[in-house]
C-alpha cells in the first residue's frame, strides 16, 4: 500500500514552484488562481523572494500547500491507499485526497495562518525541540511547570517539540537541559502553535471550518490529533478544529500506517524533512520524493 505524506512549516525555501510553473500548464492556471484567491502575487515571492520574505505566516503557511498540492495534481501515478500531514500538511493532504476543493483549501489555510499570526501577537510565545529524551520526561516536566508548556509534535522516537510562553519554555530547556537532554533549543518561530496559546485562532478557524464543504475522500486521512485514519467529513472537520491546540502525533502516525499495511511512503511537497522522521521510526521503511 501506497502512502502519501504532506510536509508543514519550516520546509519553505527561495525558489519553491517556479519548476511547476513553468513546466505544467495546470501548474500555471493553479498559481495563478492561488494570486487572485489571495488578492497578491504569492508566485513572486515563492520563486524570487528571500529566506526573509518566506517567512512571513500569511506567505509561509500558503505557500507550501501550494507546492505540495499542485504536484499532487500534476502527479501522473497519484493514487495513495493513505495520506497524512504534518500540521499545515494535513490541509495539503486534504486537497490532493479530495476531501477539500483546491480553492477552499487555499482559502483555509489563508485563514489559518492570519489567525495564528494574530494568536502570536498577544502573548510572547515559543516553541523548542527536545532530543534525546522519552516522551513521558517531557510530558511530566511540561506539567510540573506552572506557565503554559506543552508538548506540540511528537515528530519521532526521541524528538518532541514543546509549546508555551517564552518563560515557560526558558524553565522547561533548562530542567529538561539539567535532565540530560541531548538537545534543548528554542526555535525561531512567531509563537506557540500546537497549544492553548492557539485557543483564539481555534475559535475563529472553527467557523470558517464549519462553513466550508467537505467530501468523502478518495482513502483515509490519518489526522494529527488522534493518528487515526478518518474518511467520515464530520469528524475530519472536527479533528482540524482541534488541530490547532493539540499536539500533532507524527511518531504515532507513522506507526499506525505502518501496521496498516503501509509499504512505501512519498513526501509531496518541499524538502525532506517528513522522510528523516520516518526514518527514525522505521528505518527499513523505503522513503521518497514525489
Amino acid at each position: 500500500m501506497k502512502a502519501y505524506v504532506f510536509p508543514g512549516q519550516g520546509a519553505q525555501y527561495p525558489g519553491m514552484g517556479k519548476e511547476l510553473y513553468d513546466q505544467s500548464d495546470l501548474g500555471r492556471q493553479l498559481f495563478d488562481q492561488a494570486n487572485d484567491l489571495l488578492g497578491f502575487k504569492i508566485t513572486d515571492i515563492m520563486f524570487e523572494g528571500s529566506d526573509e520574505d518566506l517567512r512571513q505566516t500569511k506567505v509561509t503557511q500558503p505557500a507550501i500547500f501550494l507546492h505540495s498540492v499542485i504536484l499532487a495534481k500534476t502527479l501522473e501515478d497519484f493514487q495513495p491507499d493513505m495520506v497524512a500531514g504534518h500540521s499545515l500538511g494535513e490541509f495539503s493532504a486534504l486537497v490532493a485526497n479530495g476531501a477539500l476543493a483546491f480553492e477552499d483549501g487555499l482559502r483555509l489555510v489563508s485563514q489559518r495562518a492570519r489567525a495564528m499570526q494574530k494568536a502570536c501577537e498577544k502573548e510572547p510565545s515559543t516553541m523548542a525541540a527536545i532530543m534525546g529524551m522519552d516522551d513521558k520526561q517531557v510530558e511530566d516536566v511540561c506539567s510540573q511547570i506552572k506557565l503554559v508548556v506543552v508538548p506540540a509534535n511528537y515528530n519521532s522516537p526521541g524528538q518532541v517539540v514543546i509549546s508555551g510562553s517564552e518563560k515557560g519554555i526558558d524553565e522547561a530547556v533548562n530542567l529538561l537541559k539539567d535532565m540530560g537532554a541531548k538537545k534543548a533549543v528554542k526555535l525561531k518561530v512567531g509563537g506557540a502553535f500546537h497549544s492553548p496559546l492557539m485557543e483564539p485562532a481555534r475559535k475563529e478557524l472553527e467557523e470558517a471550518i464549519n462553513a466550508t464543504r467537505f467530501s468523502k475522500p478518495m482513502c483515509p486521512v490519518y489526522q494529527n490529533v488522534t493518528a487515526a485514519p478518518s474518511s467520515d467529513p464530520q469528524e475530519i472537520k472536527g479533528n482540524l478544529v482541534k488541530q490547532l491546540t493539540s499536539p500533532v502525533r507524527w511518531t504515532q502516525t507513522v506507526k499506525n500506517m505502518i501496521n496498516d499495511g503501509a509499504e512505501s511512503f512519498t513526501e509531496v511537497g518541499p524538502g525532506k524533512v517528513l522522510q528523516g522522521l520516518i526514518k527514525k521510526v522505521d528505518r527499513k521503511m523505503p522513503t521518497q520524493n514525489a
